[in-house]
């Protein structure tokens, strides 16, 4: 499910208690606060029995400003053969950086795992620096060196700093 609404303290509890409430199992999630909303993806587990329920009390929240959406899951399909890699990349803000590099990334299968971006003041100059991490999924049959040398293309030509890694399996 992912849940969003305006950052106030007892968001995460409000949905934690229904999920107990419904016989559910909290079992993974990312949640953060950015520019005073708050947003979460989380996966529960919960009887079959309790799915409608549990999907109707979680509509309620809407009362308290908070957007819920669920879906029951699939059981995940065996990956196919894939290696992970981490980016980083900081330099100078200007427009276009995510699409550039997502844009690379898609075009060889790549899927962003996860993307982290900011944009924080040069420590000297005060200037707005443009930083991003991301950690993606590669698949056997994309070339590691021509992906490295795509991005490591895109970066020059955007002067950025970028550093690139497979992460070991």
């Amino acid at each position: 499910m992912t849940v969003i609404g305006q950052d106030r303290p007892g968001l995460v509890d409000a949905v934690a208690r229904l999920v107990v409430e419904h016989g559910g199992n909290w079992l993974e999630s990312r949640m953060c606060q950015l520019g005073g909303e708050f947003a979460g993806i989380l996966r529960v587990s919960v009887p079959a029995d309790q799915e409608a329920a549990l999907g109707r009390a979680l509509e309620l929240l809407k009362a308290q400003g908070l957007t819920v959406v669920a879906r029951a899951s699939r059981e995940p399909q065996a990956p196919e053969a894939r290696r992970l890699a981490r980016f980083e990349i900081v330099g100078q803000d200007r427009p276009g950086i995510v699409h550039n590099i997502s844009s690379a990334l898609a075009s060889q299968g790549v899927n962003v795992e996860e993307l982290n971006t900011e944009c924080v003041s040069a420590p000297m100059s005060g200037e707005t620096l443009f930083k991003a991490e991301a950690k993606v999924h590669v698949p056997a049959s994309c070339d590691m060196a021509r992906l490295r040398a795509d991005l490591e293309k895109i970066a020059s030509d955007l002067l950025v700093d970028f550093t690139f890694e497979e992460i070991p399996s």
